[in-house]
């Protein structure tokens, strides 16, 4: 699962902050590691610093909309609606691709394992509820799983990594797009609630049997294999 990562920007206001030697911003935690990157460089080479939060692509939305922050990071577009709605003008700007995978903690297995969008689906709908359920060890001859019960992870807050993941899952799954279907915060069916792309990749990583969608790179630096 792919996408690109927006930011969202008041662009007057952005103008005016950046000739103070400063900006701020907040939204999505997907980016956030390479924000963290990019923006230390920026301020080596302009002397601006660019305070960024990441509380997530709703979050960001939102406070762009307030105009309490000069951009907003979001996976997921504003809705045109919601543009205008907006006290002044706001301008999308492509940042990066990334990708969205589903990650797990499973003691002693050490071959990466495959799903398939349907199987995902199952899991997130609470019907696929052990690691050793049939459709699972189908999809992975010759690995043994352990027969742990899977603790679901997802999103608590509002997330355009809950979008991407969601839109997937309900192009994939007839039911899933029935039941829950699309959305940066959903109805969700089982789970465990986590803030961030960060807390949902700290719960799979502290619970044996877990599972959880994030972006890639939180899987790699928290040493979680994915799917």
């Amino acid at each position: 699962m792919k996408k690109t990562i927006l930011l969202a920007m008041a662009l007057a206001t952005v103008s005016s902050a950046s000739a103070q030697g400063s900006v701020t911003g907040a939204g999505a935690s997907f980016p956030f590691p390479l924000y963290s990157k990019m923006f230390a460089e920026y301020k080596g080479d302009t002397g601006v610093t660019v305070n960024y939060q990441s509380v997530g692509s709703g979050a960001g939305q939102k406070q762009i909309t307030e105009r309490t922050v000069d951009f907003a990071g979001s996976d997921n577009p504003m809705s045109d609606e919601a543009m205008k709605a907006a006290p002044g003008k706001l301008l999308h700007v492509p940042t990066a691709i990334g990708a969205v995978v589903p990650s797990y903690n499973l003691p002693g297995v050490t071959t990466p394992l495959k799903f398939t969008g349907k199987v995902l689906a199952d899991i997130y709908l609470g019907k696929i509820k052990t690691w050793n359920d049939k459709a699972i060890t189908a999809l992975n001859p010759g690995v043994s799983i352990p027969p742990l019960p899977i603790t679901v992870a997802r999103r608590s807050d509002g997330s355009g990594t809950t979008f991407v993941f969601s839109d997937y899952l309900s192009k994939v799954s007839t039911e899933w797009k029935s039941k829950v279907g699309t959305g940066n915060s959903l109805n969700w069916p089982v789970g465990t609630g986590a803030r961030g792309n960060d807390g949902v990749a700290g719960v799979v990583k502290s619970t044996p049997g877990a599972i959880g969608y994030v972006e890639l790179v939180y899987a790699k630096q928290n040493k979680l294999p994915f799917g």
